[in-house]
């Protein structure tokens, strides 16, 4: 009786029983359970190690990461300095919309040398580039280059140039069309987004200057105004050329010609590239032959800004020999007689006042011309 007794176990002691055996295959010694239950010990124990590795590893990263990016956003330097390279993946919305952002406060909070931007508006080859290259030397510090060709043109200057890698992103740009007015607006947005630069003036590469560089810089940063014409023609090259669909925004008596090369500051070079108030109508309604790089900045301009304007042009061009375009010279027209009457020219307004000289540069010349003009550039502009 005892011995039966002795035998019997309770309901739970043979569950527990059960549930043990169910984990224990009944082919695997009893003896070999306590190195596994070690081996499960270490095995979770290394898993705790790594991943606490892992996490220390994320936390002491990040605090780097978030202090560089506090750095650059109070970094003054980061919003002044020019962009160390013309190339961008802008499109022109993006281009004028970036080009578009102004200071509303009007001191800087540095020293700022103000610099004039030469744009040069060409179809390929600069053939006057030495002696822009010979007026430009030594004034690195007051000025910026930027040169808008045909899309397919490869531009070939030497690293030393004062024009290597200055070749903007570029489009097609023909003559009397919108398309060249939007080429003058690309080569502005991209001038503006060195905030150094103050004043821009629109070359072609049949241009070149008439003064040494310093007195170009003095008479452009003194004046009180911009130089852009501005002329209501009556004829049919000026009021015969306006399309009364335009109106109300442009209305016949706001009509304007002048040059297509001008000089504008800031201020101007700002209005022009955020307009989309009268750039739809110049698209739609001034076409050839309307030429609307003749009328859109003047007319445009003379309606918001025309207390900032000169209203004339520091471009000198010949128009005596009638047509289209105006005269181009070559290696014969460049003599004594021909620049003496340039240079000394009658007197003009400048801020208010009579003064002379009224041009800074000229137009046409031809690629015959350089070497004469690099053999005489003493004595003809003073560099």
């Amino acid at each position: 009786m005892q011995t039966k007794m002795g035998s019997f176990i309770s309901l739970e002691e043979a569950q527990n029983q059960k549930t043990i055996n169910q984990f224990i295959p009944r082919n695997l010694p009893i003896k070999l359970l306590p190195m596994l239950l070690l081996l499960g010990v270490i095995g979770i124990v290394i898993l705790y190690i790594n991943i606490y590795t892992n996490q220390y590893a994320i936390v002491t990263k990040t605090p780097s990461k978030i202090q560089k990016c506090v750095q650059e956003t109070k970094n003054l330097e980061s919003w002044i300095k020019p962009p160390s390279s013309l190339f961008h993946d802008m499109n022109d919305t993006e281009l004028f919309w970036r080009a578009s952002f102004v200071p509303k406060v009007n001191k800087y909070p540095f020293k700022r040398t103000p610099k004039i931007a030469f744009m040069f508006l060409t179809r390929g080859p600069l053939p006057m580039a030495a002696l822009w290259e010979r007026f430009f030397k030594g004034n690195e510090k007051l000025y910026s280059i930027y040169v808008h060709s045909l899309p397919s043109y490869r531009p070939e200057f030497l690293p030393s140039s004062a024009f290597y890698r200055r070749h903007i992103l570029s489009q097609v740009a023909e003559w009397g069309m919108m398309s060249m007015c939007d080429a003058e607006r690309r080569l502005l947005a991209n001038a503006l987004l060195n905030i150094s630069n103050e004043w821009f003036v629109l070359l072609s590469e049949a241009c070149i200057p008439l003064r040494n560089f310093s007195t170009i810089y003095h008479y452009i940063s003194n004046s009180q105004f911009s130089f852009i014409g501005a002329f209501d023609e009556p004829g049919p090259n000026g009021r015969g050329r306006y399309n009364e669909k335009m109106s109300p925004e442009v209305n016949i008596t706001d009509w304007r010609k002048g040059s297509q090369w001008f000089e504008i500051n800031r201020k101007l070079a700002v209005d022009i590239i955020q307009d989309n108030f009268y750039y739809p109508k110049f698209k739609k309604f001034c076409k050839p032959d309307c030429y609307v790089n003749e009328h859109y900045f003047p007319t445009m301009l003379s309606i918001e800004s025309p207390h900032l304007l000169a209203n004339r042009s520091l471009t000198w061009v010949d128009w005596s020999r009638g047509g289209p375009h105006p005269a181009t010279f070559g290696k014969d027209d460049i003599t004594d007689d021909f620049f003496r009457e340039i240079l000394h020219e009658e007197t003009c307004v400048y801020n208010d006042q009579p003064n002379s000289p009224c041009f800074l540069f000229a137009r046409k010349f031809s690629p015959s011309a350089l070497d004469r003009l690099l053999e005489n550039s003493v004595k003809f502009f003073g560099f």
